[in-house]
């Protein structure tokens, strides 16, 4: 592949991946990503995870943890609905993969006291929060 249909395929995943960032809470599924990208299905989800080093079901859903986790800090809104709310359809689903990126239950992150995080800058605790494999977060 010359270097010019690399940059252009980064560029096209990028394309996809800028997607679920911003439409992270509406239903997208491989093969609409992968027209964003102007791929074919397969090829898409094995060059997304050879650029991003996840699939991009995985990328979705660390986007919509990510946003849950906010949702779930306010404390206004039940789990239910931040569930609903991020784009995902099943509770138990959403539970489960809460629980192996944050490292505790979606209840017990709600429940739990966040003033520390209300005094940072936003950019601060987007870093501080970020979802990460089986790790607990800030």
């Amino acid at each position: 592949m010359s270097v010019n249909a690399g940059i252009d395929e980064l560029r096209r995943l990028r394309r996809a991946r800028d997607r679920m960032d911003r439409e992270y809470a509406r239903p997208l599924d491989v093969p609409a990503l992968a027209r964003t990208a102007l791929m074919s299905p397969a090829h898409f989800s094995r060059r997304f995870r050879e650029a991003y080093s996840e699939t991009p079901y995985s990328y979705l859903m660390t986007r919509r943890i990510e946003r849950a986790m906010a949702l779930l800090r306010r404390g206004d809104l039940t789990v239910t609905e931040v569930c609903f709310a991020v784009g995902c359809t099943s509770l138990g689903s959403f539970s489960a993969r809460f629980t192996q990126l944050v490292g505790e239950t979606p209840s017990m992150y709600r429940a739990r006291n966040h003033d520390e995080l209300r005094a940072m800058p936003t950019c601060q605790t987007m870093v501080l929060t970020r979802p990460r494999r089986g790790g607990v977060q800030g």
